[in-house]
């Protein structure tokens, strides 16, 4: 296998991460009132939820920026997964857990539940089969 296609498939779960993340961090940042738009029932009295939706676009950029580096530079690689396995198994634990206490959320976040965990659970095979080059898949 070429160095590039090596590359391209060590990297797929960092690539994945920041296709979707990008753009929701900056939707929550730069227009936080979208998400009171139609798809979510969240009222704006103050100023703190604009505040609240501005620092995790801050938290996600950050974490995108970490896995960009992990893709372009090979010592991040590792630090990058781990930190894509523990934000997507955070977040997808989270809404389980959510899940569990609060009922049913709409389809969006029920799928995206799915979506998290499955991401998270990749990486950490990326993670293990590359550490690892006798690892069998």
């Amino acid at each position: 296998m070429s160095n590039i296609t090596s590359n391209t498939t060590k990297n797929a779960h960092l690539v994945a991460a920041l296709v979707v993340v990008v753009p929701v961090a900056l939707g929550y940042g730069l227009l936080p009132s979208f998400p009171s738009c139609g798809y979510l029932d969240i009222l704006f009295t103050q100023n703190d939820v604009p505040n609240i939706f501005r620092a995790q676009m801050g938290l996600y950029l950050g974490c995108c920026y970490l896995w960009y580096s992990g893709m372009i530079k090979p010592n991040f690689w590792v630090p990058a997964t781990y930190s894509l396995i523990l934000f997507m198994g955070g977040l997808g634990l989270g809404r389980l857990l959510s899940l569990l206490l609060d009922g049913m959320p709409s389809a969006l976040f029920f799928w995206g539940t799915f979506a998290e965990l499955g991401l998270a659970s990749y990486a950490l095979y990326q993670l293990k089969k590359h550490k690892n080059p006798s690892f069998k898949n």
